[in-house]
């Protein structure tokens, strides 16, 4: 890797963050058993006024790891986590840590098609799931076969609970060896939004460095056993397993758990809790921001703020701010990356609308087609090397061929690196929209377009258009009670943007459609176009 101090970042940091980064080859277990020893009696989970200390939290997982060790489950062997934010994730997690098990992430709210998928492709032995999940698993009977299925926070004390199991089995005493730069801890799925999944395989230094990472990243301001997490982003979801659950248990922090969110209920959870660090994403925060007594209930609490998952409109971010007094640090990762890779320093300069700077120990670049690197200013691909980079797609070597080239992994999204090193998303590789031989990036016309008083939420994607090649649509919907005039939103686009990115159809709509942790899938609104052009040619 380049020397880091050479480049242009690097003079952005603050001081703490240019001391050298020291990542242990520890196993992704060592971080619960750690602050377990320094504090073991500060409250680890709390969910709707049910607790766990950092005590009792590892003694169940490390009962229920003895469980699974005498069902015959062993190092190495794949076990889904298809379970909601609850406590019960945490431990069932921390146990197959225990085991030297890898976990798969699935979505509760999967199909038994998609858990099929995933299930067959990543040879999974065993899952745990929750009651109201459990018939999804029930209908791959006689298409797929799991050694064991397992329900968690189940009020029934079944054969399978994983209550019974922590109950009746005396706590492993023994973690299982593992190699921490080569063994797998978690396999991600992603690539839902372009239809295709593949598993990033996460090591558990992979993992264990995007935690020092991060925590290198907020500094000293983040005291160990002082600060608590509103963890309201599913923890099946890379971004709050990092940010919310093991960035939490490293530094010591009570999570707070938010099973769904529902913007009243967590509202009144912040005034309760008094949460310290919020990951958040967008949906979220623009929740928080159009709620109408959202001042009433001390967000100013809030020390630390990130938002992961998808890009946050600049405007979100300036109407957030004015309302809480507290600062969002915009940063970029992606699930290939343990996630986090670049964000604003909480110290030292901040560029909104930016994505920020590199996390210590982590180096990135903007290349062209033929991955030479551009100069400053230029857009091309945003590629990234670090310790926290998976070691590859789990059994996809092609895919993994695509996306790892000698040591740098390339997202697929287009970039931009100013004079000051900090870097600018212009969008995906394959969302930008090519209109009559000018790049339009959607993001670009999404910022301007949550400018307008109007507008709660908005998407921008390219429509095929024999002339033009594609067109610029914009798909608005409308703050609750306003009333979208579509010629005077023109005349604001024209205001702001060249001719040639102005959008040339609008679409309001009730609802954007969203994956679970809130991204929006454009794939679904360009399908909904192609499946209207049919039907008229039909």
């Amino acid at each position: 890797m380049q020397n880091l101090k050479e480049r242009r970042w690097y003079k952005a940091y603050p001081e703490a963050m240019k001391k050298e980064l020291r990542i242990p080859e520890v196993s992704v277990y060592s971080l619960l058993e750690e602050t377990t020893v320094r504090c073991p009696h500060r409250q680890a989970v709390i969910q709707d006024g049910d607790s766990l200390t950092y005590q009792e939290l590892k003694e169940q997982a490390d009962r229920l790891a003895g469980a699974w060790k005498r069902l015959g489950l062993a190092r190495g062997e794949r076990i889904g986590l298809m379970v909601s934010n609850d406590p019960s994730y945490i431990i069932a997690y921390y146990a197959a840590m225990k085991l030297g098990m890898v976990v798969v992430q699935i979505n509760p709210r999967y199909t038994a098609r998609e858990l099929l998928q995933i299930a067959s492709d990543a040879e999974v032995a065993a899952i745990t799931v929750e009651e109201n999940t459990a018939e999804t698993v029930r209908q791959l009977e006689g298409l797929y076969e799991f050694k064991h299925i397992f329900i968690a926070g189940s009020p029934h004390r079944t054969e399978a609970s994983l209550e019974s199991l922590i109950a009746q089995s005396k706590p492993l005493e023994k973690e299982a060896p593992v190699t921490p730069k080569e063994d797998t801890a978690v396999i991600q799925y992603t690539g839902g939004t372009s239809g295709v999944i593949k598993g990033a395989k996460l090591s558990h230094y992979n993992l264990v460095a995007n935690v020092i990472q991060s925590y290198a990243m907020y500094g000293e301001d983040m005291e160990f056993g002082k600060e608590t997490v509103l963890t309201a982003t599913p923890l099946y979801h890379v971004y709050a397993m990092t940010s919310g659950m093991n960035l939490g248990i490293y530094i010591g922090a009570t999570n707070l758990l938010i099973k769904k969110f529902a913007v009243d209920d967590v509202l009144e959870k912040i005034k309760e809790y008094q949460p310290t660090f919020f990951p958040g994403v967008p949906r979220m925060y623009n929740a928080f921001i159009n709620h109408s007594k959202v001042r009433e209930y001390g967000l100013d609490c809030l020390k630390f703020c990130s938002s992961g998952s998808a890009p946050l409109p600049m405007e979100v971010i300036r109407q957030f701010e004015s309302i809480t007094g507290a600062v969002i640090g915009e940063g970029f990762g992606l699930s290939e990356a343990s996630p986090s890779t670049h964000r604003n320093p909480p110290k030292g300069i901040r560029k909104v609308g930016s994505i920020g700077i590199p996390l210590p120990g982590t180096d990135s670049k903007i290349v062209d087609e033929d991955s030479k690197e551009l100069p400053a200013n230029s857009v091309g691909e945003l590629v990234i090397k670090g310790p926290q980079i998976m070691k590859g797609y789990w059994n996809n070597e092609e895919e993994t061929r695509k996306s790892l080239k000698n040591g740098w992994l390339y997202t697929g999204d287009l970039a931009i690196q100013d004079e000051d090193g900090y870097f600018f998303i212009a969008g995906r590789k394959k969302e930008m929209i090519i209109n009559g031989g000018f790049n339009v990036y959607p993001q670009e016309v999404e910022n301007v377009l949550y400018e307008h008083p109007d507008i709660q939420e908005c998407a921008v994607a390219g429509i095929p258009d024999p002339q033009q090649g594609e067109v610029v649509k914009a798909y608005i919907v409308a703050k609750q009670g306003a009333s979208i005039d579509l010629e005077e939103l023109k005349g604001f686009c024209y205001r702001s943007l060249t001719p040639y990115k102005v959008p040339k159809q609008f679409e309001v709509m009730e609802t954007l459609p969203r994956n679970t942790v809130g991204k929006i899938l454009k794939r679904k609104l360009v399908e909904a176009e192609e499946g209207r052009d049919q039907k008229e040619e039909i």
